[in-house]
């Protein structure tokens, strides 16, 4: 069974999501959720499923090597991010190759790179009227939203939309399509 482990910085619903869906799961099972934020409500969403929790800082993340450890100690196979908006370090890059999996709002290439995260790439969706958007899952790599795409799906952007409502559409997207994505690509690890 691999051994999976997911970077949140915010309320968590796309980790809760993946660890439902891996409850159930006969090849990999959530083994740690890991947080850049102490009051992040992802923590309190892994507490209630009982996955263990790491926080840590700035610091321990770039200029250190803690993290990376704890991941080895804890045996992962595969890194997740869901709502992490740090650029992943070297260090990690180099011990995870191909093996850290990101979603991103949108259809990449387009609304990607730093500071596109949430709201505001639903924002400039709807301020350039495209007529659809969607959801990217991809593998990461040194630059924010660049990686191999392992999937995309899509959804219309209607005429009266608001970021809100955009971003309600992306969601049921993001919960349908990442945890099957994630397990699909297991396959290939």
């Amino acid at each position: 069974m691999k051994r999976l482990a997911v970077f949140a910085s915010g309320s968590g619903t796309n980790a809760e999501n993946i660890i439902r869906y891996f409850k159930q799961s006969l090849k990999a099972e959530i083994i740690l959720i890991l947080s850049n934020k102490p009051d992040a409500f992802v923590l309190k969403r892994a507490n209630k499923h009982k996955v263990p929790v790491l926080v840590f800082n700035r610091e321990e993340f770039y200029n250190s090597s803690a993290i990376l450890e704890h991941l080895h100690e804890k045996k992962v196979d595969l890194i997740i991010l869901a709502g992490f908006l740090w650029l992943v370090p070297q260090n990690l890059l180099d011990a995870y190759p191909d093996r850290i999996v990101n979603i991103h709002p949108a259809l990449l290439p387009a609304y990607g790179g730093k500071g596109m995260y949430g709201s505001r790439v639903h924002e400039a969706v709807i301020e350039n009227q495209d007529e659809k958007s969607g959801i990217t899952i991809h593998i990461i790599d040194r630059e924010y939203d660049k990686g191999s795409i392992l999937f995309q799906a899509n959804c219309p952007v209607l005429p009266d939309d608001t970021p809100t409502d955009l971003a309600t559409r992306i969601h049921k997207l993001e919960y349908q399509h990442f945890p099957p994505t994630i397990e699909k690509y297991l396959d290939q690890i």
